[in-house]
């Protein structure tokens, strides 16, 4: 039974080998190599809980082998606990040194805790020993590209992809890399060589990047199609939606039904993808009906925004890894509803070009509240108010690179003739900056986008408060990457009509950007 499970792992015919090796645990409870073969089955199956009892179950039967501290360590690095992957590996190498594929995973769990330089020391060993090893050329691109060294990282996925022409992993790499330093030449083929060379659990995730490209480039017919991918089941991200209603098609005739709208994605995400809502209104007409299932503390704001529309609260959760949401409050009701959509869906029929994004605001602040800060406001400090904010919750190794760090803002709040105010949620008070008094800024964002509307202007890279700001028109300069993918293949940022971007030559020339924004400032002024 053990040769069979063994057989079929090799073969990629994973239900069969968890049948094998179920089937020789039910013979001998206690065999290590059953428990073993099982967890790499649900591993790849994307059970990654299920994976990980299997793994302890076997590292408990047979606590001295290695190769079961490698597989644990792979599986941290999927679960997102890179410290644990590096005990684990380093267990590893004490006993296997020098093996390539644990010191390419110890580079690959130091970069995502930011251990940049041990990264780079690990892989720059490594790869002194193994020259001809194209994943470690490619994982050392990786930690260059999250520092921001985008033309250095390119020079070496392109040894990766000369050593070896079909690697997926390094082909999806260097189309994200290009696509981050303004290159276009190659990205797309660069990612359907990716995709049709990757195995289905990692193909979702280059489909739905391959799908930001083409938005990215342009492209926004061909682009939103492909970003259905990221409703695909086999994306790991994907969310799974529990609605039990009609799903939405771009032919559908909307006159007099009731179309419920479910926020997708982040926070941020939900707010810009309201953009089309006003539209959709119309098209549902007099006899029609909206229901809007948002983030809960967005729902204050969209009921105001649209007081034709019944607002709600979604609910999110995760089951086995995996994310799902559903719409509580209308648990009991789903067979009202005609048809249902993402908020994003609708953009493929409505904004297939960036001309297609209708100017002005679109969601209302609360004019009482907004009148309150700007009362607040006047005993702040002198001259304009400038709300400022650097960075997002999350700041992980992947996001890091794309928030100048708050040192680089030393120039703009150098600014005579302004009082700087504090948007920053997650940080509290900051020296120089004016803190809102009672306000929550991480989850009171009804009066967040209220404190925005009673500012002069407001900077900051692309987030919730950013959006916020946006959406009820209120005065933006964004920083964002260059090719961000929001920007749609233009200069602007066709959601927010009134918003002007400045955008930094390459992710690691932060000083220059926020220099430039300094000088733009004074002129504004």
């Amino acid at each position: 039974m053990l040769r069979k499970a063994l057989d079929a792992v090799r073969a990629g015919r994973r239900d069969e080998a968890a049948k094998a090796a179920l089937a020789a645990l039910d013979v001998d409870e206690t065999s290590a190599a059953a428990w073993h073969i099982l967890g790499v089955c649900r591993e790849k199956s994307g059970d990654f809980t299920g994976a990980l009892q299997a793994y302890e179950a076997a590292l408990g039967f047979s606590p001295d082998e290695p190769e079961l501290a490698s597989d644990l360590a792979r599986l941290a690095l999927k679960m997102g606990m890179p410290s644990v992957a590096e005990g684990l590996l380093r267990s590893y190498l004490a006993r296997r040194p020098g093996s390539p594929d644990a010191l390419n995973n110890l580079g690959v769990a130091q970069r995502d805790q930011m251990k940049f330089a041990a990264a780079i020391e690990t892989l720059r060993g490594a790869i002194q020993a193994n020259p001809d090893n194209a994943m470690l050329w490619n994982t050392l691109a990786s930690v260059l590209t999250l520092q921001g060294q985008t033309g250095q990282a390119l020079v070496f996925y392109d040894e990766a992809l000369r050593l070896d022409p079909g690697f997926a992993g390094a082909l999806y790499n260097r189309a994200m890399a290009r696509l981050a330093a303004g290159l276009t030449e190659g990205v797309i083929a660069d990612f359907d060589a990716a995709i049709a060379g990757a195995p289905a659990n990692e193909a979702g995730a280059m489909r739905v990047a391959r799908a930001w490209a083409l938005l990215a480039l342009g492209d926004l017919a061909e682009g939103w199609a492909a970003y259905a991918a990221r409703h695909d089941p086999a994306y790991e991200d994907a969310v799974h939606f529990t609605i039990e209603a009609p799903a939405w098609r771009d032919d559908l005739d909307l006159a007099g039904r009731t179309l419920l709208m479910v926020g997708e994605q982040g926070v941020g995400d939900e707010i810009l993808f309201a953009q089309p809502l006003p539209e959709l209104i119309g098209e549902l007409g007099p006899d029609g009906r909206l229901i809007l299932a948002v983030e809960p503390r967005l729902a204050s704001l969209f009921a105001r925004s649209f007081p034709q529309a019944e607002v709600g609260a979604h609910a999110s959760f995760k089951v086995d890894h995996h994310n799902a949401r559903t719409v509580p409050f209308l648990k009991d009701r789903l067979g009202e509803i005609d048809v249902w959509a993402t908020m994003g869906q609708p953009l493929a029929r409505l904004r297939r070009t960036p001309e297609a994004f209708r100017p002005g605001a679109f969601l209302k602040a609360d004019p009482a509240r907004v009148a309150h800060w700007r009362a607040m406001l006047a005993g702040a400090g002198p001259g304009r108010k400038v709300g400022v904010l650097w960075r997002s919750l999350v700041m992980d190794a992947e996001r890091v690179r794309y928030f100048a760090p708050f040192e680089a803002w030393a120039p703009v709040l150098a600014t005579p003739g302004v009082t700087f105010v504090n948007l920053q949620y997650g940080v509290g008070a900051v020296p120089g900056l004016w803190t809102p008094p009672g306000l929550d800024l991480k989850d009171d964002l009804d009066d967040v986008a209220a404190l925005c509307g009673a500012l002069d202007l407001v900077i900051g890279p692309s987030n919730v408060t950013t959006n916020l700001a946006g959406a009820t028109g209120a005065a933006l300069w964004l920083i964002t990457q260059r090719g961000a993918w929001t920007q749609l293949g233009t200069d602007a940022y066709p959601w927010y009509h009134q918003a002007r971007v400045f955008n930094p030559p390459q992710l690691d020339q932060w000083p220059q950007a926020m220099a430039e924004i300094a000088v733009a400032l004074r002129e504004w002024l």
